[in-house]
């Protein structure tokens, strides 16, 4: 993978981010209104130990955000969880008498070293989800760029975290998109297919770059129009701008996320406006991929991740694009 480097030494950074810090000036903030109006978050957490789905859709409507798509959620059976989730907003929000918030579900492939079969995908769609995300967590490049549960290395009930494991154990024991041929494995290309017959999203997962551009050769060749590459600039990613700018000629989108910027990664906003700025807005959307105890709760995140990219120098037009009218096109939502 190659070397992109997105962040940037302490003083340097401070120099570039303190003109757009004080220059910002969006007026005055009254939480839970806070410069979210029509934003959709195609990427958020809400599984067990995260933030709570039922309080997050309350939150957003508030909010007047437009939408949130739950890439997690607790249970087995994601779309009735949303829906779930979606009945008592709009029972709240009728007696509070603001509009709520929609909601999506979207299935992960390869939860908990699960194997990643067309079927379950199939079967998920039919449910009701709204888009599907290859693998994440359980995929090689996570594992040896991070590490996994002990249980997942020794197979077993161990606690515990493992660091870091080398790549060939990485690709024995996780996920891994490509065969031994380096062709997308059958059941990923069906996968592809799939969503784009279904009219689903895609979402690549944490792919490596030689994943990506022959998923991307198969998302051209069946006419995939929901492409999506998440926080590109994290580590499990690292897709540079010249990358972004090949990918973006077939119609993917490129997810830019609050997780990126927070302290745990710490990618230069700077850096990431640029991005924005080099390729076209009309490729990106943003995102929290929040729902983590260590992040603020999605909406805050979007206010966040919004609100950065405002002060570094989008528009109002171009903020509309890629909080609302991007997303809106990842989720298949119609904008009135």
């Amino acid at each position: 993978m190659s070397a992109h480097t997105v962040s940037t030494p302490t003083h340097e950074r401070c120099v570039t981010s303190y003109a757009a810090r004080t220059q910002y000036k969006p007026g005055e903030v009254r939480p839970p209104h806070i410069k979210v109006k029509d934003a959709i978050d195609i990427h958020c957490h809400a599984h067990e130990g995260q933030q709570n789905p039922y309080d997050l859709a309350r939150r957003a409507s508030l909010a007047e955000m437009k939408g949130i798509l739950f890439k997690s959620i607790p249970g087995d059976d994601p779309a009735k969880a949303v829906r779930d989730v979606q009945e008592d907003v709009n029972r709240w929000a009728e007696k509070e008498a603001v509009e709520p918030v929609q909601c999506w579900s979207a299935y992960v492939c390869g939860r908990q070293m699960a194997p990643v079969t067309s079927a379950i995908v199939s079967e998920m769609i039919d449910r009701g989800v709204n888009a599907i995300w290859l693998p994440v967590f359980t995929h090689a490049i996570t594992l040896s760029t991070v590490g996994t549960y002990q249980r997942f290395i020794d197979g077993n009930s161990a606690a515990g975290w493992h660091g870091p494991v080398p790549w060939d154990k990485a690709v024995a024991i996780g996920h891994y998109n490509l065969d031994e041929k380096g062709e997308l494995k059958p059941a990923v290309k069906e996968i592809v297919r799939i969503c784009a017959d279904r009219n689903v999203a895609l979402f690549f997962g944490h792919a490596t770059h030689k994943e990506i551009y022959k998923l991307a050769e198969e998302v051209d060749k069946v006419g995939l129009a929901r492409a999506v590459i998440d926080h590109p600039y994290s580590p499990f990613l690292n897709v540079s701008p010249e990358m972004m700018k090949e990918l973006s000629k077939i119609g993917i989108f490129f997810n830019f996320t609050w997780d990126e910027l927070s302290p745990l990664l710490g990618v230069d906003p700077q850096i990431m406006y640029n991005t924005i700025r080099e390729v076209g807005p009309e490729h990106f959307t943003l995102s929290s991929d929040a729902g983590e105890p260590l992040f603020p709760d999605s909406v805050e995140a979007m206010r966040l991740v919004r609100g950065y990219m405002e002060a570094f120098g989008l528009n109002q037009d171009e903020l509309y694009t890629v909080c609302t009218k991007n997303p809106a096109k990842v989720v298949g939502m119609a904008l009135g």
